[in-house]
């Protein structure tokens, strides 16, 4: 796709930038606002006995907390209300944020003890906004493929640039959704960092790849996604790009991990074909979240998060980029809380079984046409398993109607593939059936 890309700085001298599909329009707003220069603390210090470090950032006590609507910081500058973004209107936006957890320029670490035991670095990196739309009612599932499209080109560009700069070791896109994950801002956006460090969770993934070569001389990844292809019990959705699956052992109630089927490090690294399905791919699953718990609930609560290889490693190509998206209801009306035992000791007690989290958000694919069409409005992917690219013939059936097993590689030109279940292990016949079953039956998931 065409994007323009403009950058602009704001009164306090954070950098802003468009990411517009249009290239009719200028981006030369000026930031009026009386802002004095943007100050960060940033510092990091290390924890000896979990060998992680800790981001110190006390400047964030003052960041803006649940302001009405019509004060949000993210919405364009009109009617003579001033906010983040000077424009009248934008696609998508990136800005500096201005109260980041990491800032500023590398620096040595110290120790402040003769033992060496208390080591703190500068805190260095950078955090910035993204804006998914200027709509301040609407969320990242309400977007176009289109629009969805150029979020996922600004990820892309960001992930390069930021990759680039001095001290960083690891990028990080993300979004948090709802006031149940402690979301501040209603408006919808997300989030990229900039650590200057490998992140602890990626460092665990790198020791268990490396131990899994030497034991077996294969990639972890490939092996992981090639077995729960395989198995097929736990896959919500295939394309001829991309997997998703609700992982053997879940952390949370419904969590879903989706991969490129083709392994790249990160996000610049995707191929054209990958980068034309994704919109379509990860819109369906954001509906699906949206209608896990039955109609009548409110918006379901997640975290969305890109998982790409650090930017220096010896085992940076063996990593492989994909998304985990989650979220903390177990149940209409209730969440997962991360008590004593997953915040005392890092053991996550799940109580929604894989299997059956998989089932529900098969059963909750957009619904059929009248012609049994996996079908939606912009043509992307439905139905329950189906994908993107529209051409779509029916529950199960490829295009040219040809029966499928539920995870078989999906046509070329985007045919649907079935549910979910091990290839070749249900017929179409009694796929088709257990659609039927399930598509008209309310279900709040597994209490």
């Amino acid at each position: 796709m065409k994007v323009n890309k403009t950058t602009t700085r704001l009164a306090d001298g954070r950098e802003l930038i468009h990411y517009d599909s249009r290239d009719d329009v200028r981006r030369d707003a000026v930031d009026k606002r009386p802002l004095e220069p943007a100050v960060a603390a940033n510092e990091i210090r290390h924890d000896p006995l979990r060998d992680e470090w800790v981001a110190i950032a006390s400047h964030r006590q003052g960041r803006t907390y649940h302001p009405p609507a019509d004060e949000c910081p993210l919405c364009p500058s009109r009617d003579g209300r001033l906010s983040e973004i000077p424009a009248a209107d934008y696609d998508v936006v990136v800005f500096e944020n201005r109260f980041p957890s990491l800032a500023g320029p590398p620096g040595p670490s110290e120790a402040a003890d003769p033992a060496g035991l208390f080591t703190h670095a500068p805190g260095t990196g950078r955090c910035e906004v993204v804006c998914f739309t200027d709509d301040h009612d609407a969320s990242f599932a309400d977007l176009t493929p289109q629009q969805a499209a150029l979020v996922l080109h600004a990820w892309t560009d960001r992930t390069a640039e930021l990759s680039r700069r001095p001290g960083v070791q690891q990028v990080f896109c993300f979004e948090n959704r709802g006031r149940e994950i402690g979301v501040t801002l209603s408006h919808s956006h997300g989030q990229i960092y900039a650590y200057p460090f490998t992140t602890p969770r990626t460092d665990s993934m790198l020791r268990s790849l490396a131990a899994h070569r030497d034991r077996t001389g294969g990639n972890l990844f490939d092996d992981l996604l090639a077995a729960e292809r395989a198995d097929g019990s736990r896959v919500v959705l295939e394309t001829a790009h991309w997997t998703a699956f609700v992982p053997y052992a879940a952390h949370w109630p419904y969590e879903v991990h989706l991969h490129p089927r083709r392994r790249v490090p990160d996000l610049p690294a995707l191929d054209d074909a990958a980068r034309a399905e994704f919109p379509h791919v990860y819109l369906e699953l954001l509906r699906r979240f949206d209608r896990l718990f039955g109609p009548g609930e409110p918006p379901t609560p997640y975290i969305s998060a890109w998982h790409q290889a650090p930017v220096d490693h010896p085992l940076r190509g063996e990593f492989a980029l994909h998304l985990e998206l989650f979220t903390i209801r177990r149940t209409s009306g209730k969440l997962k809380y991360l008590a004593g035992s997953e915040s005392g000791m890092d053991v996550f007690i799940n109580d929604v079984p894989p299997e059956s989290a998989a089932l529900r958000l098969r059963e909750v694919a957009a619904p059929m046409d009248t012609t049994g069409a996996a079908g939606s409005a912009d043509g992307g992917v439905s139905g329950a398993g189906a994908v993107a690219g529209g051409d779509v013939s029916g529950a199960g059936a490829v295009a040219g109607g040809g029966v499928t097993g539920a995870v078989a590689d999906a046509p070329a030109d985007g045919g649907v593939v079935g549910v979910g279940a091990p290839a070749g292990a249900v017929d179409g016949a009694r796929t088709a059936d257990a659609n039927r079953a399930h598509s008209g039956t309310p279900h709040h998931g597994p209490r």
